[in-house]
C-alpha cells in the first residue's frame, strides 16, 4: 500500500493540481488517438489482417515501455534537470511533425511480422516515446512539489485514453480525413506540450530546486516480476480477444478500439479513489470467465453476437479486477515510475505472447483459452458468495469438487470420442457452473474453467492439431481444413474459403460455395469468350482455394493474386485439386493486391475479380476510390470488373457503386440463392464496367438473376477519408 509523499520545499509556487491533471489527460487523449489514427492511414498498404494490429500494439507498447523506462530514469535527477530535459525532448519530437506514415511500401517479399513494427517504429516513434513518459512524469512532479497521493492521476491518464479511442471511430473518422486528422493532431500536440511547460515551469524557476524522491528501501525483484506478471494477462487477453473479434467480425478500426478502449477504462475503475466500482468488477469476474469459457466456441448464427459480447466483458471485468489488484499492491510515491515500468515490461510481455510468439508456436489461437485460465487463477482465490463459502469451507467439500472434476474430465473425452456435440456443450455449461463453487480455491477454480474450455471447443482444436495440415496459421490468420463423407472445406475465422467436392476428377472440379454456375461470378466466366472472347486475360484477387480456376478454357491465361503464401501452400496440398487440376501454370503474385495490380501493366485484364476477404469482409483499402482507380488502369477499356460482397455485417452495395463511379463505371448485382448439391452457397456479386453494352451482355446471362445496383445513400471511401458506420447493417 503506498505511503502518502510529503512535498519538497520548491521555492515557487506550485502549479495546481488540475492542471497536472489536464496535462496528463492531454497527453494521454492524444497518445491513443494516434493508435487508430496510424492504422487507417495504414489500411492501403498493410491492409486490415488483425494482426497487423497486433503488431502495431506491440510497438506501442513497447513505445510505452521506453517512454517509463525514460521517466523512471528521470526521476533520479532534481526537478530542474528533469523539466529541462523532458521539455527538451518534446521540442526534438516535434520536428517530426506533422504526424504521417513513412513514404515506403513493403516488397512483395517482405515478412509482415518484421516490417509491419519497422515502419510503425519509424514514423511515430519519437513522437510516442516522447509523450508515453508523461503520465508518471507529471505524477512524479506532483508528489515532488505537492506530495499526496499522486496515483489517483492515472485515473484522468487512462480516461484520456479512452476518450482519445473512441473519438477516432465515432468523431474524427466519420467528419474528416486523414490529412485533417494529422493537422488536428499536430495542434493538439504543441497544445499539449504547453500544458507540460505550466505544469513544470514552477519548478524550473524555484529558488531552490526540488530533489528526487528518495525511495524508504529497494524493492525485491520478486514484486516487480509479480507486478509485471499480472499486468501481462490483462494485456494479452486484450489483444486476444481483438483477434477473436476482429475475425469473426471485421478487422476494422472501430472494432479494433473495442477491446483496447475497455482495457484503458479498466485502469480508471482500478485506480480510482472510489473502490465501489473496483470492487463490483472483482466479485463479477469470475463469473464472466466461467461464462465466456463455456460460449466463446458458440461462434455461428443468432448466438455470435452473445458471445462476442460475452468475451469482451469477461475481458474487461478480468482487466479492472487484476489492475485493482495492482492499485492495492501499489508502492510509496517514491517508487511510481518503478511501479509504473514493471506495469508496462508486463504490457510488452503480453503483446510479445499474442504478436510473436503465438503464431510462431499454435496452429491455433490457444493464446486466449490459455490466457483465460491465468486471469481465472488470479482472481479466482476470492469467494464473492459468502453462503458458498461457508458451505465449502470444509475439506471434504473441496474433495467432492475435485471429485466431480474428474467426473466431468472423463465425460468430456468419451462425448468427444463418440462426437456427440450436444453433451460437450451441457458439460461445458456443468463445469462453469462446478466453478462457482470452487471460487475461493484457486487450483480448482481453474481447473473448471478447463473443463469448461476443453468441453466446450478446445479439446476439438488439440485433437485437430495432432493431425497434419488439419490447422494451419499464418501472420494473417488460422485456416482450418475441416472433411466429411462428401467434400472437403478450408475455412478462415467463421468464414468458408472454399470447399472441394469428392470423387472423380469431373466431380473435383465442379465450383462450389460462393462460386457455383448460379452465382453471378459463375454466370459470367461461364460466358466469358462471348463477353469477352476466346483469349481472355482473367486476373483473380483472393485465391481461396482456387475454385475459380476451374472456369478456365484454353486460350484464356489466368493471374491470381494472393497476400498470404500459406493459402497458396493450403490450395496446392493433397487435399486439394482447382488450383493443380485446373489452372496449373497459372502464376500465382504474392503480396497485396492493390499494389502489385499498381506495379502490373496498365490495360492488362479482360475480367479483374475481387474476392479478397480477411475472414468476414473484404480488407477496407480494396474499396477506396483509389483502389477502384488501381482496378481501372489495369483493366483494358471497357473491361469488365467483379467484386464479391456477401456479407454477414456491412452493407457495401452503396460503397461498390460509388466507388465504380469515381471511375466512371456503372454496376449490376447478382444475389443468387445456394444449391445444396454441389455445396453451392447465396452469395451476391456486383459487376461493374465503363461498357454500357458489356454490362447488357452480363445481364443477358441471366435477365431474372441481374439487377441495377442500387445504393440509397452515398457513401465515399478514400484513402484519406473512410468510416464503416454508414454501412453497418442492423443487428
Amino acid at each position: 500500500m503506498a505511503t502518502l509523499a510529503e512535498p519538497n520545499p520548491v521555492r515557487a509556487r506550485a502549479a495546481p493540481r488540475w492542471l497536472f491533471t489536464l496535462a496528463i489527460f492531454a497527453s494521454s487523449f492524444l497518445l491513443f488517438l494516434v493508435q487508430p489514427m496510424l492504422a487507417r492511414m495504414a489500411l492501403p498498404r498493410l491492409g486490415g489482417a488483425p494482426a497487423v494490429w497486433n503488431s502495431a500494439m506491440l510497438v506501442y507498447q513497447a513505445l510505452l515501455l521506453a517512454g517509463y523506462a525514460y521517466a523512471h530514469l528521470l526521476g533520479r535527477l532534481g526537478s530542474r534537470a528533469q523539466v529541462a530535459i523532458h521539455l527538451a525532448v518534446l521540442l526534438l519530437a516535434a520536428l517530426t511533425l506533422p504526424l504521417s506514415l513513412g513514404a515506403a511500401t513493403p516488397p512483395a517479399s517482405a515478412d509482415p511480422v518484421l516490417w509491419v513494427p519497422w515502419l510503425l517504429l519509424l514514423s511515430v516513434g519519437a513522437l510516442f516515446f516522447a509523450i508515453s513518459a508523461q503520465a508518471p512524469l507529471l505524477q512524479r512532479w506532483l508528489a515532488m512539489s505537492q506530495g499526496g497521493d499522486p496515483y489517483p492521476l492515472f485515473v484522468a491518464s487512462n480516461l484520456g485514453s479512452f476518450c482519445g479511442l473512441l473519438s477516432f471511430p465515432l468523431l474524427l473518422e466519420p467528419t474528416m480525413g486523414v490529412a485533417a486528422q494529422s493537422f488536428w493532431w499536430s495542434a493538439g500536440y504543441g497544445l499539449m506540450a504547453l500544458l507540460i511547460a505550466a505544469c513544470g515551469l514552477p519548478l524550473l524557476l524555484a529558488s531552490r530546486p526540488a530533489s528526487a524522491l528518495a525511495p524508504a528501501a529497494r524493492l525485491p525483484w520478486k514484486i516487480l516480476a509479480r507486478w509485471a506478471l499480472i499486468a501481462a494477462v490483462p494485456s494479452g487477453l486484450m489483444l486476444s480477444t481483438t483477434l477473436h473479434l476482429t475475425t469473426d467480425v471485421s478487422p476494422m478500426p472501430l472494432l479494433w478500439v473495442i477491446p483496447l478502449g475497455l482495457y484503458l477504462l479498466s485502469f480508471s475503475i482500478a485506480f480510482a479513489e472510489r473502490r465501489r466500482a473496483a470492487e463490483l468488477c472483482r466479485k463479477a469476474a469470475p463469473f464472466l470467465l466461467m461464462l465466456a469459457a463455456s460460449t466463446m466456441f458458440i461462434v455461428s448464427g443468432d448466438l455470435l453476437p452473445g458471445v462476442l459480447l460475452v468475451a469482451i466483458l469477461a475481458m474487461f471485468l478480468a482487466a479492472t479486477a487484476l489492475h485493482a489488484q495492482l492499485f492495492d499492491e501499489r508502492p510509496e510515491p517514491a517508487q511510481l515510475t518503478l511501479f509504473y515500468l514493471a506495469l508496462s515490461v508486463g504490457g510488452v510481455l503480453g503483446g510479445l505472447l499474442c504478436a510473436l510468439v503465438a503464431p510462431l508456436l499454435f496452429d491455433w489461437t490457444y493464446e486466449h483459452p490459455l490466457l483465460l485460465l491465468a486471469a481465472a487463477w488470479l482472481v479466482g482465490g476470492r469467494q464473492p458468495l459468502r453462503g458458498i463459502a461457508e458451505l465449502m469451507a470444509p475439506p471434504l467439500a473441496g474433495r467432492v469438487l475435485w471429485l466431480g472434476a474428474g467426473l466431468l474430465l472423463v465425460l468430456t473425452v468419451a462425448f468427444w470420442q463418440l462426437g456427440k456435440r450436444e453433451p460437450l456443450l451441457i458439460v461445458s455449461a456443468v463445469a462453469a457452473s462446478l466453478a462457482t463453487f470452487a471460487l475461493g480455491r484457486r487450483h480448482l477454480f481453474t481447473a473448471a474453467l478447463a473443463l469448461a474450455l476443453l468441453a466446450g471447443g478446445v479439446l476439438e482444436r488439440l485433437a485437430a492439431s495432432f493431425v497434419p495440415g488439419q490447422l494451419t496459421r499464418s501472420y494473417f490468420g488460422v485456416y482450418r481444413v475441416m472433411e466429411d463423407s462428401g467434400a472437403k472445406t478450408l475455412v478462415h475465422g467463421t468464414t468458408t474459403h472454399g470447399v472441394q467436392l469428392k470423387g472423380g476428377p469431373e466431380r473435383r472440379r465442379t465450383p462450389t460455395s460462393y462460386y457455383w454456375t448460379g452465382s453471378g461470378v459463375g454466370r459470367v466466366l461461364t460466358a466469358l469468350p462471348d463477353l469477352a472472347g476466346p483469349t481472355a486475360q482473367v486476373g483473380v484477387v483472393g485465391v481461396g482455394l482456387g475454385t475459380l480456376g476451374c472456369y478456365a478454357v484454353p486460350g484464356q491465361r489466368w493471374t491470381l493474386f494472393e497476400i498470404d503464401p500459406t493459402v497458396v501452400e493450403l490450395a496446392r496440398s493433397d487435399d486439394f485439386h482447382f488450383l493443380r487440376e485446373c489452372v496449373p501454370t497459372a502464376p500465382v503474385v504474392i503480396g497485396d493486391a492493390r499494389l502489385r495490380l499498381a506495379e502490373a501493366r496498365a490495360g492488362s485484364f479482360d475480367l479483374l475479380v475481387i474476392d479478397a476477404f480477411s475472414s468476414d469482409a473484404i480488407p477496407m483499402h480494396l474499396l477506396t476510390r483509389e483502389a477502384f482507380a488501381v482496378y481501372a488502369r489495369a483493366l483494358r477499356p471497357g473491361g469488365l470488373l467483379m467484386i464479391h460482397i456477401s456479407n454477414r455485417h456491412l452493407e457495401l452495395r452503396p460503397v461498390v457503386r460509388t466507388g465504380g463511379e469515381s471511375v466512371g463505371m456503372a454496376g449490376l448485382l447478382a444475389s443468387a440463392a445456394g444449391d445444396d448439391e454441389v455445396r453451392g452457397f447465396p452469395s451476391t456479386w456486383a459487376a461493374l464496367s465503363t461498357d454500357r453494352a458489356l454490362l447488357e451482355k452480363v445481364r443477358a446471362t441471366e435477365p431474372d438473376l441481374w439487377v441495377g445496383l442500387p445504393f440509397g445513400q452515398r457513401v465515399h471511401w478514400s484513402d484519406d477519408h473512410a468510416s464503416i458506420l454508414p454501412v453497418l447493417k442492423e443487428p
